[in-house]
């Protein structure tokens, strides 16, 4: 059998929900496909569930490897892929039956090195779609890449994902495009800015297959764990892959950064201070009053002003007029207020 699509899916600990992930991949209408499950090293009953399984589908692949991290068992899954495409999917989410059927004959419809689609995120009950401001069903050629897709990596965080998409295993193979370890930028990012960088022909399709379930609690919670801003920090001021400086004015990358960073700042503020039991009132509101006086965030902000600002709604003009005043108190109201009238 052929092989049309490499499906790789990294396990660590998914054994709540690998089984619906599983029958999600071999339910798919796209037969001629190979779904290489990576355990990385795995303590609970993962293996064993994908094993069964196994047993009962030859297209299932399983390596198993000492804990490496994401990015190392993706890695090796692509070494392993035989696929004229290669995707990706998480051990915890789950995908649509015509998932890979449709991605991969818009592909080959228009012969195109990535097919880029939407995607639903489940978090605490609710479901967002994302979407992109592509053009649907065209084939997207270089210029457009290097003008309109490259820099939306460095401007939002949207894009970055890997599971939403088919990538030509050529493309990959032949330059090396890989999953790097511990970057501030984030792996996916890196991988895709990467990909997309050699890329001839992207395609966009108005379409949502892929299920991404938020498993390790919601963004409040997590806050006890993540230092969320310093992150975006560590991004705003890391260094762009190679390809950026080549392709894109250095005026332009900071202008986008600068977006990016304030946009970040904007949703961490209504996180900060959404009510919450796990984290006092008085150390969220000294997380907000520190971030809003950061020096690195006000630059941004006098670069995020005159390209943005007019932009905005009246609720993220109020934000922004009382970040650049450094007025905590004002943001408190701003989105208690906010938060009060969407009940």
């Amino acid at each position: 059998m052929d092989i049309k699509v490499s499906v790789i899916i990294p396990v660590y600990n998914a054994e709540k929900y690998i089984t619906e992930c599983i029958e999600s991949l071999i339910n798919q209408t796209l037969e001629e496909c190979e779904f290489i499950f990576v355990n990385d090293g795995s303590k609970d009953r993962s293996s064993y569930i994908i094993n069964e399984f196994k047993e009962k589908d030859r297209r299932i692949i399983l390596i198993n490897q000492e804990n490496q991290g994401v990015s190392m068992a993706r890695n090796n899954g692509l070494n392993a892929a035989r696929g004229e495409y290669v995707g990706f999917v998480d051990a915890d989410d789950y995908i649509k039956q015509d998932m890979y059927e449709r991605l991969y004959n818009s592909a080959i419809k228009d012969d195109c090195d990535i097919v880029i689609s939407n995607f639903e995120s489940e978090m605490d009950g609710h479901k967002v779609i994302t979407s992109y401001p592509f053009p649907v069903n065209k084939r997207l050629h270089k210029n457009y890449i290097e003008e309109e897709i490259l820099p939306h990596f460095i401007m939002e965080d949207n894009l970055n994902t890997a599971w939403n998409k088919i990538y030509r295993k050529k493309i990959i193979k032949d330059n090396n495009v890989i999953f790097p370890c511990n970057v501030a930028l984030g792996e996916d990012g890196i991988f895709n800015m990467d990909a997309f960088s050699y890329a001839a022909t992207v395609k966009y399709i108005e379409y949502m297959g892929y299920h991404y379930r938020e498993v390790k609690g919601s963004a409040t919670r997590d806050i006890l764990q993540k230092d969320y801003f310093k992150r975006a920090l560590e991004v705003y001021s890391s260094e762009l892959p190679r390809v950026f400086a080549d392709r894109i004015k250095k005026k332009k990358i900071e202008k986008l950064k600068a977006i990016k960073l304030v946009n970040s700042v904007l949703a961490y503020i209504y996180i900060y201070f959404t009510p919450t039991k796990d984290l006092a009132f008085r150390r969220r509101y000294q997380y907000v009053r520190d971030m809003i006086s950061n020096k690195e965030l006000q630059e941004a902000l006098i670069i995020y002003y005159p390209e943005k600002y007019h932009l905005l709604g009246r609720y993220e003009k109020l934000l922004i007029k009382m970040i650049l005043k450094k007025m905590t108190m004002g943001l408190y109201c701003i989105t208690s207020y906010s938060r009060l009238r969407n009940k």
